[in-house]
């Protein structure tokens, strides 16, 4: 005779229970809302001052890269790598609204008119 049980003889006993994990999801949230945040900033950065501030972008992207590197919690460093990523997405993004602005996609800005090319 055996003496072990079969699996499912004390199913009544027995709780299922599954554990989640919302760690992704929350990632992912940010995520989503750091690439939200960026869009509108390139957007307005190109219209009041053009592409030179591209130089910004870049030293922000780099900062919270780094920074992101040596923090130590999951959730913040997440986010400072995904922001910093935005922003170093956002250079070429910023050179490529102006081409929009050009093509008469978006709103050109009268008072840099001077540094468009020809508007079409």
């Amino acid at each position: 005779m055996s003496t072990f049980a079969p699996a499912n003889c004390d199913k009544k006993k027995r709780k299922r229970t599954q554990k989640m994990y919302f760690t992704g999801i929350i990632i992912a949230i940010m995520t989503f809302l750091a690439i939200g945040v960026w869009h509108p900033i390139v957007i307005k950065t190109e219209y009041y001052w053009g592409t030179r501030p591209w130089v910004v972008y870049l030293l922000v992207g780099i900062s919270c890269c780094v920074g992101a590197l040596f923090t130590e919690n999951v959730y913040l460093s997440s986010f400072l790598g995904v922001f910093g990523a935005s922003a170093l997405w956002g250079i070429g993004e910023l050179f490529a609204q102006k081409r929009r602005v050009e093509k008469g996609w978006f709103p050109m800005n009268p008072k840099r008119k001077h540094e468009y090319g020809e508007i079409k």
